[in-house]
């Protein structure tokens, strides 16, 4: 028998999304223009084929903002309402305050705390999970997670195996509280601080301190070991959402749709090989590059909106990302339950 004053957990899902992404458009024969690269370079390495690129004057906090408006007008909450904002970025507006805080005052949240996590492109993953735990709890009961990259700040667009890569936006979910069943089914986060060198943003901080040396040297710009990377994503992808099915109990067959973070189509098509369900991977990468943060929820929120998700679907999140990080969340696609 449970005593009265013991707080039991409750279940936690997804309410609405939203995603915003800028209007300019930089597509790989613009590319080609600017670094010595080519179309069929880009398309056969990578499937990125044109990312959008944020306009002078254009915030990562604008883009999260516009994000988390959205994603709270399809749950139908006001934004007086949201008790806790989290951004994962790696491309804040500033150092301090937080990108977080940032938004909540543009969005008018004004009873909500507010804080930024840096996970790099797992970091939709670790805020997602994050809010999932405080709902559960019942410290929190409208978290609003929004994922928001302005990566086009920080790639040096005269090294073509980086800034082919990249492009801008954001992605946002509202997370409210699932009195019956579960929304979060389960997650799992990890990480291997040992190989953080592998990506890195180098200028800036405490270790390289902003200067005509730093800015010379290109250390503000992201530095990236790709092979090794991309080794390692394969590896990790497949690993974490092996051991997320375990953590929930589940099998490959019981997911209905993967929506993996959207680095590029050769390792998302080798990570679908390996796990044996290719037609059930999400992808948009083609048209909107690697965001890092913002990927996973701008394909969630677009699945959503072209009813690719059904409810009581097992949707798979899987992501890997600076750090180095990894992570994956299975939830139970339930968003008009919150309408009932």
């Amino acid at each position: 028998m449970v005593e009265p004053n013991v707080r039991t957990l409750r279940g936690a899902g997804i309410a609405g999304t939203g995603a915003a992404v800028p209007e300019g458009i930089l597509n790989n024969f613009d590319l080609e223009k600017m670094v010595d690269t080519s179309n069929e370079w880009i398309v056969e390495r990578t499937g990125i084929r044109e990312r959008r690129i944020a306009r002078d004057g254009e915030l990562t906090s604008d883009l999260a903002a516009r994000a988390a408006r959205l994603a709270l007008d399809d749950a139908a909450v006001s934004a007086e309402d949201v008790d806790l904002v989290i951004v994962a970025t790696v491309t804040p507006d500033m150092p301090f305050p937080s990108c977080a805080c940032v938004v909540q005052g543009k969005i008018g949240a004004s009873k909500a705390a507010a804080f930024d996590i840096g996970a790099g492109c797992t970091g939709f993953v670790y805020a997602l999970s994050l809010a999932h735990s405080l709902v559960a709890a019942r410290r929190y009961s409208n978290v609003l997670v929004i994922g928001a990259e302005t990566l086009s700040r920080i790639v040096n667009w005269r090294d073509r195996n980086t800034c082919v890569l990249f492009g801008d936006g954001a992605g946002a979910a509202l997370v409210r509280p699932l009195e019956h069943g579960d929304g979060v089914i389960a997650c799992i986060l990890g990480a291997d601080g040992t190989r953080g060198d592998l990506l890195t943003l180098p200028g800036g901080g405490s270790a390289h301190p902003a200067s005509h040396d730093t800015v010379d040297q290109g250390l503000h710009y992201i530095h990236m070991q790709g092979n090794q990377v991309y080794r390692f994503a394969v590896r990790t992808m497949v690993d974490a959402t092996r051991e997320v099915l375990d953590k929930a109990g589940l099998a490959e067959d019981d997911i209905d749709l993967v929506i993996p973070h959207q680095a590029n189509q050769r390792l998302l098509d080798l990570a679908a090989e390996r796990l044996g369900a290719p037609e059930k991977v999400y992808s948009n990468v083609a048209r909107f590059g690697n965001t890092s943060a913002a990927s996973i929820p701008i394909a969630l929120d677009e699945a959503s909106r072209a009813g690719r998700l059904k409810a009581d679907d097992r949707v798979l999140l899987v992501a890997f990302g600076a750090g180095l990080t990894w992570g994956a969340a299975i939830l139970r696609w339930c968003k008009d339950e919150f309408r009932e």
